[in-house]
Parts: structure tokens; C-alpha cells; sequence
């Protein structure tokens, strides 16, 4: 009895030791990390360099001359570019987490007028913007990459090149591609956007350093009658 309790005990322990043993709780998964507070009531104020837009030709943000971004959302467009243009100067507050070059603005000031991002009535919603997928044209862009774009949870959703072109995608998109989108990198994108007097932007369907390289990382709108909601194909990160 001795000897073969002896031998399990042997048995236990060398299993232990082996690579093949492994603790059930090493496949669980790592803790979810720790959100970070926004920092509120904070205050920016600059020169405005340019209008950042979305591909409807919407302004969702602007540039200041010191690097800053201000975002706003896109019902917030007109009112924000009947306030100020480039080259004016504003005073933003708002709100912005920390280390995201991004402020999302609570209000912003300019000649003498002011605009509110006001919270919605219990009930109300923001107006709806109708949006006609045959505004939007075929469009590419090529050139190299002078600041990449983020929201204000500091994702990576667009890239702004030195013609002031401006290539969006979705922030899941930003990261796979992380390695290749760097300032002073050369970008090539194929999309559908706008180009007007205050800029050009797109939604990137294609994406490389060159157009022998782009890759499809989105499909870009179907147009045809009867067509349902567009679905995205799986990227291919690799320029």
C-alpha cells in the first residue's frame, strides 16, 4: 500500500513539473483594463487651421494650428462654420481624456458668438441628417501621411495627408493597421466622399502605400435599388 501511494505521489509531481501541465486558470482572461476619467472643464484656445470632415463633407471637428483636435458631432456642422472659419481664432471647452490629442467640445467661442453642444430634451433626439449615398463620389487619395486623426476615446480613425486630404476608416481599422499608418508615411486610398470648397475627405474601401499594394478593407456603398445594408469584409493588414 505503501509503495504504490508512494508512486502516485511520484506521478503527481513529475506532471506538475511537465511543460504539458497546465493550471486551469491560465486560460482565463486578463482583467479588462481600467478606464481612465476624462478630464472635464477643459479649455483650448487657438487658431484654427483647418476643418476636419467627415465623407458626407460635414465639419465633426476642427484642426488647431497647435495640433489640437476638437471634435463635435455632424448636426453641430453648419452652426460651427457659420460661427468661424480658418484662420480665425476660438476658444474651446469641453472635455478630453488623458494623453488623446482630442478635445470633445462642450462650447466654443468665436466673433463674438458662441456655439452649445446642448444635451437632447428627455425624448428628443439630435435632427436626423438625410444623407444620399449618390452625393458620394468615387474618389482616391495619394500622398503622404501628416497627422493621423483620433476620436476623444483616442482611437485612430483617419489620417490627415499634406494636401489636406483627409482619408477616414473605422477605429477597429486604425489599429490593425497601426504599424503603416505613421506620420510621414505614404498613403494610398481608394473611397467614396465629397470634395468641396471647405475640403475633401473619404471613406477609405482600399488602402496601401501605393495603389499596386491597396488592399480592400471596407466596401463602399451599393447604390442600386433593393440593396441592403452594406457589411464589411475581414482587412487584409498589409501594405
Amino acid at each position: 500500500m505503501t509503495h504504490r501511494i508512494t508512486s502516485i505521489a511520484t506521478a503527481v509531481c513529475l506532471l506538475a513539473g511537465s511543460t504539458a501541465f497546465t493550471p486551469a486558470f491560465a486560460h482565463l482572461p486578463p482583467p479588462p483594463p481600467v478606464a481612465v476619467a476624462p478630464e472635464a472643464d477643459t479649455v483650448a484656445s487657438g487658431r484654427v487651421q483647418q476643418w476636419l470632415l467627415n465623407p458626407n463633407g460635414e465639419a465633426d471637428g476642427l484642426l488647431l494650428a497647435d495640433g489640437t483636435q476638437v471634435a463635435f458631432p455632424p448636426h453641430l456642422s453648419a452652426a460651427v462654420m457659420q460661427t468661424l472659419r480658418p484662420g480665425d481664432t476660438v476658444q474651446v471647452r469641453g472635455w478630453r481624456a488623458p494623453q488623446v490629442p482630442v478635445m470633445r467640445m462642450q462650447s466654443l467661442s468665436a466673433n463674438g458668438r458662441s456655439v452649445i453642444d446642448e444635451p437632447p430634451v428627455p425624448g428628443m433626439f439630435p435632427p436626423r441628417r438625410a444623407h444620399d449615398p449618390a452625393a458620394l463620389s468615387a474618389m482616391t487619395a495619394d500622398g503622404r501621411i501628416e497627422r493621423l486623426l483620433y476620436n476623444d476615446l483616442g482611437d485612430v480613425h483617419g489620417a490627415l495627408l499634406a494636401d489636406r486630404t483627409i482619408v477616414r476608416f473605422p477605429p477597429h481599422i486604425g489599429a490593425m493597421y497601426g504599424a503603416q499608418l505613421q506620420p510621414g508615411a505614404q498613403l494610398y486610398a481608394r473611397g467614396w466622399g465629397t470634395r468641396g470648397a471647405q475640403g475633401t475627405a473619404l471613406e477609405a474601401t482600399s488602402m496601401g502605400s501605393t495603389a499596386s499594394t491597396a488592399r480592400e478593407v471596407f466596401e463602399g456603398p451599393h447604390r442600386g435599388p433593393g440593396r441592403g445594408p452594406v457589411a464589411p469584409r475581414p482587412p487584409v493588414p498589409a501594405f
